[in-house]
């Protein structure tokens, strides 16, 4: 576990040196898929102004927009808790029309939310199709040590954008 977090350590190192949003979260992405071994990750940033949840980039299928209260990824909003899912389309909350849209075919799922310094949801990390195996409680404490890390960097980012 330690060289994961040295790992994070040296990734905050790089973030820092990024100021335009669409880098900082393409280095997110980029870095949460190597730490538990994905497919794909999207980072939903939360704008309660228009009530929804959006994506500067999603891997392989370009931005995303849905409701607070939509999907897994919303009701981790609304629950303001991680969520592992490794039978989406047995799991009612899953949104099967983003795949159908896509072609791409989700195995499972991890959600965690990143808190701002007021403790409340500024984004969510969302990974796909963990390679071989299910998410686990591990990837879960890694992922919330991560979405800790990075929590301070992106909320400066996003305050820069208003």
């Amino acid at each position: 576990m330690m060289k994961t977090y040295n790992q994070i350590a040296e990734f905050g190192q790089k973030l820092m040196s990024l100021g335009e949003i669409e880098n900082v979260l393409e280095l997110i992405a980029g870095e949460a898929k190597k730490l538990v071994n994905t497919e794909r990750c999207s980072i939903f940033i939360v704008d309660k102004e228009d009530g929804i949840l959006w994506t500067k980039l999603s891997d392989g299928i370009g931005r995303i927009v849905i409701s607070l209260d939509s999907g897994i990824v919303g009701d981790t909003y609304q629950k303001q808790s991680a969520q592992i899912v490794n039978d989406p389309y047995g799991d009612a909350r899953f949104l099967q029309v983003i795949d159908k849209k896509s072609g791409y075919t989700t195995k499972n799922i991890i959600t965690v939310p990143i808190f701002d310094s007021k403790r409340e949801i500024i984004g969510i990390i969302e990974l796909l199709n963990k390679s071989r195996t299910d998410f686990t409680n591990e990837d879960l404490e890694t992922l919330t040590f991560f979405a800790n890390y990075i929590s301070g960097s992106l909320e400066l980012v996003l305050m820069s954008k208003k």
